[in-house]
């Protein structure tokens, strides 16, 4: 077939690309060539709208033992010789076209890229977001997602320990669906993904290849529409229990030493795998694309390049250790097969029969490489003219104390503050038996890394709403939340892995969102000293009705040298003293309460100063250590009556409260101005306490007591805490029916 700019235009190439192309090959490419561009070219792959902004945030120093974005995933020193290895990705247009498979396949590649490294995952996290709760397309995103991750993880035998959902208009057509996963391993051990020697073979192992998925990387960068659903066979399907298989044949291997690099088959399936490991190893490679397992007959050239399907691996092996390899996944009832070798042109040639169906120069295909770099124009958004114009004293104030109760009933069943136990019900958060969050809940999940006399502490955290409201205070505040969570589970950040959710960076309004979160969270990372590791960036999440939110979500790990030091987040003995650190502000912005319950759209992030958060997190930790403290929860979603909730619910313990204070009733009560932790401390440590917060210029603020069940505010009695908790474990049931 002729091959023109407008054959490249429907692979989603535009005429520019083609013609860079051209000129890139010293001729017109062939199809098979032209689709290798085309899944190597996708936002997707080449972050080409995105990379000139990534490369601004701090990518070295802390604890880091690869360079961001070297190696399939983070890796991070965790001290006695063992390394943190983590990721975030994003499955969102999959999950919006299919979503059980969709976010069981999104499940499984994260899983991949741990263990690709070497590392054995040992806990998966979650960020998720949909339309709407009450809306049945929403139920059905939901059920189906909630149980592909379910599915999957189960299956494959990693917990699920922490995670967040949201419900917002704007994700009614595509949702997010944003998935983490830690690993352990020695860190002297790690596999990079990178091929090198010449001759050497190159084996494929793993799952048969099939049509399943083929052209998912330029599926990821586009809109979804109405007509999307046509694109269905672009959505992979995956196996938790091959993967399983996969994974111990892995480990296993690599522990005989014969592989000298491996990368998993993920987006844009073969091509992507053979190019980066070529690129990255300043090599070529010679491939039989007819040696390829497939499980579907006649698949062209091109088919077997782009394919999806899961639970596959690229190794490149010492020449003469072949059947040393295939024992081994023998062993597991798996396929390995040598289907080339490597070369030292720098060139992919990719045969079928004997017939070369494609020739291209690696580094031509791959990010850092030859793949094309865009600065896109950004502009102010023009909504902001309505935050600005937002007055807080519009909203009239709660008068009565008495009327704080029923704000907080109803603020207790929002679909975004109320327990999401019907989610987190259908996950395994106890399978390894290393979780000690679920039953003994932290603002971070802590999990026992076996092995290294320590625990990690990790967590996902993105106020959506905070970034739309301004997108540098909001992506500073995404950071400094997920350093507050480990904090206050007594952990010491240490990095970051990032999935970078918004529309498309062909609107100046959305690209302006980009940047300015993007440089929002490499200044908080850089005071917090959490380096960025690597992840994801997602475009091209829009409806018809516009953009989502902008949704960087921020996926950090933290270490605890001594496990024991753990902090939980529930109130612990009648008697116990509670405060609240941070600063006081009149400040109802973006909260909660106002965007749900006061109808508000627009206004200002609610209130974050960098340094003061800074501060308060150090204080907290050292409190922490001193053995000050008998509980931390940060005040987030909801203000401080949730925050006081929250706290009591886990130990079915009451609280009297009777705070002084010259502001705003709802700003003091459902106000989400950052930087603030509710602490519970026992009486015998409250002149310490106090004297700690003083000697350390932390402001603290006398709240009341922790009492056996009832709960008191401003002299208001509210019951019993069990009826509140059964208001706050059951309003989603209720909404899904």
């Amino acid at each position: 077939m002729e091959i023109t700019a407008k054959t490249a235009q429907q692979l989603r190439l535009t005429t520019e690309e083609f013609d860079l192309i051209c000129a890139k090959l010293n001729r017109t490419p062939n199809f098979t060539e032209l689709c290798a561009f085309s899944g190597m070219w996708s936002e997707h792959c080449s972050y080409k709208n995105s990379i000139k902004w990534l490369k601004t945030l701090p990518r070295s120093g802390g604890r880091m033992l690869v360079a961001a974005g070297e190696e399939n995933a983070g890796l991070m020193d965790m001290g006695n010789g063992f390394g943190v290895v983590f990721k975030i990705e994003s499955h969102n247009h999959p999950s919006a076209i299919e979503p059980f498979q969709g976010a069981a396949t999104g499940v499984g590649g994260i899983q991949r890229d741990i263990f690709t490294m070497g590392a054995r995952p040992i806990a998966s996290l979650n960020s998720l977001r949909f339309g709407k709760l009450e809306d049945k397309k929403t139920q059905h995103l939901l059920s189906g997602v909630v149980k592909g991750i379910g599915h999957y993880g189960n299956c494959f035998g990693v917990p699920t320990v922490g995670g967040e959902v949201y419900f917002e208009e704007c994700y009614h057509t595509n949702p997010l669906v944003n998935a983490m996963s830690v690993g352990i391993m020695e860190a002297s051990k790690m596999v990079s993904a990178t091929a090198k020697g010449k001759g050497n073979p190159v084996i494929y192992v793993g799952s048969a290849t099939g049509k399943d998925g083929i052209g998912g990387a330029s599926f990821a960068s586009a809109d979804i529409t109405h007509d999307s659903v046509q694109e269905l066979p672009a959505v992979q399907v995956g196996d938790p229990f091959q993967e399983k298989k996969l994974l111990e044949a892995c480990l296993e291997v690599l522990s005989t030493g014969a592989v000298v690099g491996m990368q998993d088959m993920g987006a844009a399936g073969i091509i992507c795998s053979t190019a980066e490991m070529s690129a990255k190893g300043e090599v070529g490679m010679h491939i039989d694309l007819e040696k390829v397992p497939t499980r579907q007959q006649n698949m062209k050239a091109w088919e077997l390049l782009l394919s999806e399907s899961q639970e596959r691996m690229l190794m490149v092996v010492e020449k003469g250790r072949e059947a040393e390899v295939a024992a081994v996944f023998e062993k597991w009832d798996l396929s390995a097969s040598t289907i080339g070798y490597v070369t030292d042109d720098g060139i992919l040639n990719f045969y079928m029969h004997g017939v070369l169906e494609a020739s291209i120069p690696a580094y031509e295909l791959v990010l850092g490489g030859g793949a094309p770099q865009y600065t896109r124009e950004y502009k102010e958004p023009a909504y902001f003219e309505k935050i600005n114009a937002f007055v807080q004293d519009s909203i009239t104030d709660i008068e009565d104390v008495s009327q704080i109760r029923d704000v907080a009933e109803q603020l207790i069943q929002l679909p975004n503050i109320a327990s999401k136990r019907w989610v987190y019900t259908q996950y395994d958060s106890m399978v390894g038996a290393a979780n000690t969050s679920t039953n003994n809940p932290s603002d971070a999940a802590i999990i026992l890394a076996k092995g290294t006399g320590k625990a990690l502490a990790v967590t996902v955290d993105c106020n959506s709403r905070y970034v739309y409201a301004n997108p540098y205070i909001g992506g500073m505040i995404a950071v400094a939340e997920a350093s507050r969570n480990i904090v206050c589970s007594g952990g010491e950040p240490i990095g970051v892995t990032n999935c970078l959710n918004f529309g498309n960076p062909y609107d100046p309004e959305v690209y302006y969102q980009f940047v300015h979160a993007v440089t929002g969270m490499g200044d908080a990372c850089k005071k917090f000293n959490t380096p960025v590791t690597g992840g994801n960036v997602s475009f091209y999440n829009q409806n018809p009705d516009g953009p989502v939110y902008p949704t960087p979500t921020i996926g950090m790990v933290g270490i605890l040298d001594d496990p024991t030091k753990a902090m939980t987040l529930h109130f612990k003995e009648k008697g116990d003293v509670i405060f609240v650190l941070g600063s006081i502000h009149n400040d109802i912005h973006a909260s909660e309460y106002l965007h749900k319950l006061k109808q508000v759209t627009y206004s200002p992030v609610p209130y974050f100063n960098l340094d003061e958060e800074f501060a308060l997190q150090q204080a907290v930790s050292s409190f922490i250590q001193q053995g000050l403290l008998q509980s931390a929860h940060d005040i987030s979603e909801g203000g401080l009556v949730i925050t006081l909730l929250e706290s009591a619910f886990a130990g079915n313990k009451g609280f009297l409260v009777n705070a002084a204070y010259s502001i705003r009733n709802d700003a003091f009560w459902f106000g989400e101005a950052q930087g603030r932790v509710v602490v519970s401390v026992a009486e015998g440590k409250q002149d310490l306490f106090v004297n700690a917060c003083e000697t350390m210029d932390i402001p603290y603020l006398h709240l009341g007591i922790v009492t056996d069940s009832k709960l008191t505010i401003q002299g208001e009695e509210w019951g019993d805490i069990a009826d509140w908790k059964n208001l706050y474990d059951t309003a989603i049931e209720k909404i899904i029916g």
